[in-house]
């Protein structure tokens, strides 16, 4: 469930919004119905790691990886895939520690709360 919501959520809005919108996503949507820890890390890591690889190969394919390759060269890299792979990942690792403090700040509420009350 957090994986399609997280999925389906930054497809829609990355059409309109900057990268960085994968944060409060995966921020919100593990604090309000992430289960567990594990889930609240892995569901959005692998959320933004199969969206963000399957629209850079949409956008790369086509045009026979002609940025891709110049990006490569420009880092110092000869190797086109290799940006693919770094980029996904380390979008999938901020979504992944988003999700994770999402999580974490909603049962940090739930026991300040509890404990209040």
């Amino acid at each position: 469930m957090v994986f399609l919501v997280i999925f389906t959520a930054t497809a829609v809005l990355q059409l309109f919004l900057p990268w960085w919108i994968i944060v409060p996503i995966s921020f919100v949507t593990c604090g309000i119905i992430g289960k567990t820890g594990k889930i609240s890390l892995w569901a959005p890591f692998f959320a933004i790691l199969l969206l963000w690889t399957g629209v850079a190969l949409l956008k790369s394919i086509p045009n026979q990886n002609v940025l891709a390759s110049r990006i490569a060269e420009m880092l110092g890299v000869k190797i086109w895939e290799l940006v693919l792979v770094l980029s996904a990942l380390l979008g999938a690792f901020v979504a992944a520690i988003s999700g994770y403090c999402g999580y974490h700040f909603r049962k940090a509420v739930l026991i300040k709360r509890s404990t209040t009350a």
